[in-house]
This record gives structure tokens, C-alpha cells and sequence, in this order.
């Protein structure tokens, strides 16, 4: 099943839930806009998209990423997801993706460059502070975020850095998004083990992804005391029962090393990994990492989803039936979008907003969001699971919205 008929699938359990009806449901059946076009580089056609799933509670929102196996299927999924997790961190946003298929680590950092504005050209009728507003995913980052805008502002002949996030604080970014998906990702774990893990004062924790999210996130929870005992990026991981030294192996991958090779552990694959005899598995890496080939030798009780689609809906299923308890994507990884919702809003009104006072205010909200996702898990007496709790809360504030503007009744 593809990873769109799965998404619509999980939206139809969700509305069967709450007892919403297929009429209202229509609305969040399809992508408002897709737009596709092939950037001519240096003799290369390279495709590319930018799709708004939703856009009731406010513009486009979504990162662009640089992968060689983007589709639009997977734009559109990412898209969908971006529309719920936008929703449901209570931000005005509605939601979008965009994505170049290559493979940048094959490409010089000119051809890098060139793809970035060529990206931005092609779209930049679309993109705007009020219509649509990229930020960072896969294999992008500040540089290239700050391509694209120079790019957009050259086309549209005024600055407008409110039309992009993650950008270098120079060019209207904030300190606060370097590391603001582990932060936020950190935060409901730490709610998670108070709820789910009560009594565990040094959990072992493996992470599949030891890319900027799963890093940080790795030291965060090792500072507090807690066994990261494995991590892996694209070639591989380490595995040490006693606990890594996360420090060195940080420093190690800073260095441009691989996890797979850092001399304080045992040799592991991405896949055996994730079927290690941990208490929280963090899956940071990237989607259907966990399906029905191997969710029943998943052995961890809890697992986060620091990135977007890691579990498919059979895996969903079968890890339902076994009561582990799933931190959906769209609650665990939305504190990368909130601080892009504090850079924004700072660009667009021109204050300059204190960073401590935003941490806090990104502590309340991604507590608040696990709150009332949990609510809604025991309002039904745990009968569903978190990721239907955290859908149905997210699709009834899109839905309210639609209403609202009278496009539903």
C-alpha cells in the first residue's frame, strides 16, 4: 500500500472514531495544490515539488528536502503529515512539502547552490509569507534555506524574510532552531516516561538516526541520566548494553565519521537495532522503518517517532495489539515547525523576541500538546492509540476551520 492510500486509511479509523462524517472528511482527502516542474542543472533535469495539502487554518507549511528517492507520492504523505502536525501544535499554519529528487551527496556545493535557486524560481509563484513557507528537512539546512530566499527576493524585487524558516540568524533566523526537533522531541519523551515509564530513573534508549534530531536528542537524555546504548545513522550503528559514550560519539560524527564505525561498541545494522531489548526506541531516521516484516520482534515498550512516517499502518496495527505505546510524528517531531512559527512571526512583525521566553514558550506548548493528546487517549480508556488521539484532535481543529470559512456544513 502506498504511503497516501495508508495516510487516508489512518484518516478514515480517525473520523470512524469520532464519528465523523464522510462528507466532512472529503476536505482532507486530497492536496489543494500541486505543483511540479524539472530543474535544469549543469545538463541534469532534476524533478521537483511543492504541494499544499491544507491550507484552512492559515498559509503552507512544510520543509524541502534533497533526497534521490523523493516521489510525490512521498511529498504528498509529508504534506499530509505536515497538515495534522501543524493542527495539531495549535499554530496557523495549514500544511506542505516540497522535495528535489538527486542525490546531493554526489553533488559539488556549487551544483548544490544552483539547485537551491533553481528551486526557487521554479516555484516562486507559489511560495510567499502568506501563501506557502518552506524550512529545512532532508539534506537541506540554513545555507540553502538562505539560497532560496536570496533567490525569491531577487524574482520579487523586496526583501520578505518571513517567506522562509531555518534560516542563518544574519538573515532574519533564530538561535532557537538548531536544535528545537530534539528539544521539543526530548520534552514528550520526558512527559512519556513520567506516564508510561513511571519508576525508570535510567531507561536504555537505542536511536535509529544520528543526524542533527537524533543527536541531540541523544545527548539531551544522556545528560539526564539516561543508556543510550545504541544509535546509527545511514551506514549502520554501535551497540554498547552498558551505555555509549555520547559525547565522544558525537564528537566522532561531527568529524565526518560514521556512527557504524566508532570503536565504543559492537557493530549493528539499521535493521537489528531497532529489534533491540530497550525501554524507548527513537526512530529519527526516515519513513517505514518498522512494518509488518518486523514489528512483532520490536522488543521496546515505548517508542518515539522523532521522524516523520517511521511505522506503517500495518506495523501501527500489529504494535497496537501489543499495547507499545507509539509518540506519533506529528506530536514528537513539531518542535522544529513551532520555532519556525516564533522565526516567522518575528519576521513578520520586525520584534526581536527573547530566546529564553521562546524555549519556555516552546516547553508549554509541546507539554500541552502531549496533554491533551493524552486526554483524549483516556477519554476513550486507552481503547485507541495515541497517534488516532493526536489525529482526531488535529483533524476537528482543520474541520472547524473549513466550517468556519463555509466550505463545509
Amino acid at each position: 500500500m502506498s504511503i497516501v492510500l495508508e495516510n487516508l486509511e489512518r484518516l478514515k479509523e480517525a473520523a470512524k472514531l469520532e464519528n465523523i462524517s464522510d462528507e466532512h472528511m472529503k476536505v482532507l482527502q486530497n492536496p489543494v495544490q500541486v505543483s511540479y516542474a524539472e530543474l535544469s542543472v549543469n545538463g541534469k533535469q532534476l524533478p521537483a515539488w511543492r504541494i499544499i495539502y491544507n491550507r484552512a487554518l492559515g498559509p503552507g507549511k512544510g520543509g524541502i528536502r534533497f533526497h534521490p528517492e523523493v516521489s510525490e507520492d512521498e511529498v504528498q504523505s509529508l504534506a499530509f503529515w505536515m497538515s495534522l502536525k501543524n493542527s495539531l501544535a495549535d499554530i496557523p499554519y495549514g500544511g506542505a512539502k516540497g522535495g528535489v529528487k538527486f542525490n546531493p551527496k554526489e553533488s559539488s556545493p556549487e551544483e548544490i547552490e544552483e539547485i537551491s535557486r533553481a528551486y526557487a524560481r521554479a516555484f516562486a509563484d507559489k511560495l510567499g509569507q502568506d501563501k506557502d513557507v518552506p524550512a529545512p528537512d532532508v539534506y537541506t539546512n540554513g545555507q540553502i534555506m538562505a539560497y532560496i530566499l536570496d533567490e525569491f527576493e531577487k524574482i520579487q524585487g523586496h526583501h520578505e524574510p518571513g517567506m522562509i524558516t531555518g534560516k542563518p540568524i544574519e538573515l532574519g533566523g533564530i538561535a532557537l532552531r538548531g536544535d528545537s526537533t530534539a528539544q521539543g522531541g526530548y520534552l514528550v519523551t520526558k512527559e512519556m516516561m513520567k506516564k508510561f515509564l513511571i519508576g525508570k530513573d535510567s531507561a536504555k534508549i537505542a536511536v535509529q538516526g544520528y543526524g542533527n534530531a537524533g543527536l541531540f536528542m541523544a545527548e539531551k537524555l544522556a545528560a539526564d541520566g539516561h543508556l543510550i546504548v545504541a544509535a546509527s545513522d545511514s551506514k549502520g550503528g554501535v551497540y554498547n548494553d552498558q551505555g555509549l559514550d555520547v559525547k565522544a560519539l558525537s564528537a566522532w560524527k561531527h568529524s565526518g565519521n560514521s556512527v557504524n564505525d566508532f570503536p565504543g561498541g559492537t557493530k549493528v545494522s539499521n535493521a537489528e537495532l531497532l529489534e533491540l531489548p530497550v525501554n524507548i526506541l527513537v526512530l529519527a531516521a526516515l519513513e517505514n522503518q518498522i512494518t509488518a516484516e518486523n514489528a512483532e520482534r520490536i522488543m521496546a515498550p515505548c517508542i518515539v517517532e522523532l521522524a516523520n512516517g517511521p511505522i506503517n499502518l500495518e506495523a501501527d496495527r500489529i504494535l497496537a495489539n501489543r499495547k507499545t505505546i507509539v509518540v506519533p510524528d506529528i506530536l514528537a517531531n513539531s518542535g522544529g515547525v513551532i520555532v519556525s512559527y516564533f522565526e516567522w512571526a518575528q519576521n513578520r512583525t520586525g520584534q526581536i523576541l527573547d530566546e529564553e521566553y521562546l524555549r519556555d514558550l516552546l516547553d508549554k506548548k509541546m507539554k500541552s500538546g502531549w496533554q491533551r493528546v493524552v486526554e483524549k487517549f483516556e477519554e476513550k480508556n486507552g481503547e485507541i492509540t495515541l497517534r488516532q488521539a493526536a489525529y482526531i484532535l488535529a483533524i476537528k481543529r482543520i474541520l472547524a476551520a473549513e466550517k468556519y470559512r463555509g466550505r463545509i456544513k
